[in-house]
């Protein structure tokens, strides 16, 4: 297991294993030096030299940094690898069909493919393109010892990424791959070359600049046929530093066992799980399902492979955490609860008479039990989760100022969460509506919107956030994945401190009503035997309507689960905000007759807490709907 307090020395190691494996196989000591050579435009001849001889200044590639779990565990190493190239500028054109042939007998690709290769690739005829990488020792030795009659052919020795546990931390880490025409007219300046790799994917694309390194360069001679016979100067590369994750390989296999448990026993298509720690916005675990193996991109898949991941249902390549959106359900009520005790509409002890439906003209508007809870608090309300409840609510506060309190828990905002492509949901307002649609927002999309449904669509990243808010005391942390930055011998360069994105502009006493209202959730049982438990939890749940109606008129849904403990989860309470641990889950198009993301949650914390006796309900996974028959 490697750890960041052993010495870091992996340009020299990676040479060491690369010269080992030339000088075992055979190979001649022109074929050695060119395994760290990528020949860009020569300079010209030296009035010093032969006719023949020219100089060249030749890049010369740093080492990747390494990432490391919170505990120090490695979970992506450098491997030295051959890559077959071409240089076009020293490949006659009259001898390309016969190097190219030849090629193609011995890497087992077709001509045609090579010949796109080389020709598609962006850059100067002075740049390397290369053919494939990974190549078997065999073939690296033929190679170089034909190198004569192949001109413009090099064989290299390359680093290659290796994710250890592969699946496990895909949409995390990602994955490098080539770099194409338009990253590298963009990149070119920064001192990237045409054959580089470069982070496609999770923190290999977010921390590119760190992990990558600064480049050295060598200018050597080079006689008639190419090959260099002299090292006339040289500068050496930086490595790149090195990650440590927020996030411990123990804690994101329980999330993954929990989500594939629950994915599996309901039939889902997809899911999510993430825990974080509410004080300092750090990440401990997150999990997308279906994932997929960042090890197949090593050497690039091929088209028909990736097709083949592009059609898979639930689109393993999407990070659903923070890549997708999709209405928050029942969770958003704490926006529409905290912003009504804030603005004064309502205080913890005013009593709203709940019932089966209300109306709007001739629209119906039901509660999800049909029948309405009488006259009750906003504990009892968040509680048994009153749609009519917080209809009323939400239209005493009006969409606009809704969607104040929305931003004040960081909903329509992007989280900032250190990885690529995230999204930044929706809250609607009247604005909104008249920019997007030419209207103005209708009094039941008000309704609507207070209980998470109609336009209201959120991200998995940002609703666990506004959690870590409610349990935290009103602090929007920026969600983080690398903890601590090291330089290639382990000395740090940038230590973990938390990032606030704003304190909420909200009472104190709101809040812990809130929290306290969020307990009484799993108190009166709305969320079954998960206060039977051992620990104390609060939290919300969340069916979330899409799509199309059934038969009799019922939409399909998703459901969510968001739950938070105090730091001591066995003997403390919710007046206080010393939450250590947030865990949301989500399970996409569910349809089961019990929220199946409260089983994935429970399931976890059982696991984390290393709770013996099973509190899941697995028949509550069945498929049903959750409204009745």
């Amino acid at each position: 297991m490697g750890s960041l307090d052993e010495p870091v020395t992996r340009r020299s190691a990676l040479r060491f294993l690369a010269f080992g494996a030339l000088a075992a196989g055979g190979i001649g000591i022109e074929a050695v030096r060119l395994a760290y050579m990528q020949l860009v435009q020569p300079n010209g001849s030296s009035s010093d030299l032969t006719p023949a001889n020219t100089t060249a200044t030749i890049p010369v590639p740093s080492i990747r940094g390494l990432i490391y779990d919170r505990s120090g565990r490695l979970l992506v190493t450098n491997e030295p690898t051959w890559a077959v190239k071409i240089l076009p500028a020293d490949l006659p054109f009259s001898e390309r069909p016969q190097v190219v042939a030849r090629l193609s007998s011995v890497l087992g690709l077709s001509a045609a493919k090579i010949n796109e290769t080389i020709d598609a690739a962006p850059g100067s005829t002075f740049d390397l393109v290369t053919i494939t990488a990974g190549v078997p020792d065999s073939v690296a030795r033929l190679l170089a010892e034909t190198q004569a009659s192949l001109p413009g052919v090099h064989v290299t020795v390359e680093s290659e990424r290796r994710y250890v546990d592969g699946p496990l931390f895909s949409h995390v880490i990602g994955y490098t791959g080539a770099i194409d025409g338009t990253e590298f007219a963009s990149l070119a300046p920064a001192g990237y070359l045409v054959d580089d790799r470069i982070g496609k994917a999770g923190i290999e694309a977010s921390h590119e600049s760190e992990l990558r390194g600064t480049y050295g360069t060598e200018t050597v001679q080079r006689d008639a046929t190419g090959l260099p016979i002299a090292t006339l100067g040289s500068t050496s590369p930086l490595d790149g530093h090195s990650l440590r994750l927020t996030i411990d390989t123990r804690e994101q296999r329980f999330a993954q066992q929990a989500l594939q448990w629950g994915v599996d026993t309901a039939h889902l298509v997809a899911g999510i799980i993430i825990a974080m720690n509410p004080q300092t916005g750090e990440v401990l675990a997150i999990v997308s399902l279906p994932t997929y193996d960042n090890n197949e991109f090593v050497s690039g898949v091929t088209p028909t492979e990736y097709a083949r991941l592009l059609s898979q249902p639930g689109r393993p390549l999407v990070d659903h955490a923070i890549s997708d959106q999709y209405p928050p359900g029942s969770t958003y009520k704490v926006v529409t609860g905290t912003g009504a005790l804030a603005d004064g509409k309502i205080t913890p002890t005013t009593l709203i008479d709940t019932k089966a439906y209300l109306t709007i003209g001739a629209y119906r508007y039901p509660d999800w039990n049909n029948a309405g809870w009488g006259p009750i608090d906003i504990y009892l309300g968040f509680g048994n989760s009153s749609d009519t409840f917080f209809y009323q609510v939400a239209a005493m506060l009006g969409i606009d100022r809704l969607a104040y309190w929305a931003h004040q828990f960081g909903f329509g905002d992007l989280t900032k969460i250190d990885l690529p492509a995230e999204v930044a949901g929706t809250v609607p307002t009247n604005k909104w509506k008249f920019d997007t649609l030419g209207q103005f927002i209708f009094p039941g999309e008000v309704y609507h919107a207070g209980i998470g449904q109609g336009y209201d669509e959120v991200t998995a990243i940002q609703l666990i956030n506004a959690y870590c808010a409610l349990a935290n005391g009103g602090r929007l942390y920026q969600p983080q994945i690398v903890r601590d930055v090291y330089t290639a011998d382990g000395n740090i360069v940038r230590p973990f401190e938390p990032k606030l994105l704003h304190q909420m502009d909200v009472p104190a006493d709101v809040l812990r009503t809130m929290r306290n209202a969020a307990r009484t959730a799993v108190v009166i049982r709305h969320t079954y035997n998960l206060v039977d438990m051992p620990i104390k939890v609060a939290g919300k749940t969340g069916t979330a309507e899409f799509g199309i109606r059934d038969k009799l008129g019922r939409l399909p849904y998703h459901d969510w689960g968001v739950f938070f403990l105090p730091k001591d989860p066995y003997n403390g309470n919710f007046d206080g905000t010393d939450s250590e641990l947030v865990v949301l889950a989500f399970a996409n198009d569910s349809r089961t007759i019990g929220n199946t993301s409260t089983e994935i949650v429970k399931y976890f914390l059982q696991l984390h807490y290393d709770i013996k006796k099973d509190y899941r309900l697995p028949q509550l996974l069945q498929q049903g709907n959750f409204y009745g028959d």
